[in-house]
């Protein structure tokens, strides 16, 4: 029952809605990578570059893990 509790403690500290993966970069680093991808291709959306660094995920069996920010950077590029 108590570790129920610290269970339900922890889960209470994201805000609803938000799904935080452990496979997942990082905030500031998927933050970093956006703003390199928008200043480098300004003529997409946000939308449209997230697309293509979904589909590098996609690509990597699923995970960004392992690679650099600069190889998601260029794989994204290439799909943009």
């Amino acid at each position: 029952e108590s570790s129920l509790q610290k269970t339900s403690t922890c889960s209470s500290v994201n805000p609803p809605g938000i799904f935080v993966s452990s496979y997942a970069l990082n905030l500031s680093s998927f933050t970093k990578l956006i703003k390199r991808l928008q200043e480098r291709h300004p003529e997409f959306s946000r939308d449209e570059i997230v697309e293509a660094v979904q589909e590098v995920r996609k690509i990597n069996k699923g995970v960004l893990s392992g690679l650099a920010i600069s190889s998601i950077e260029e794989k994204a590029s290439a799909i943009l």
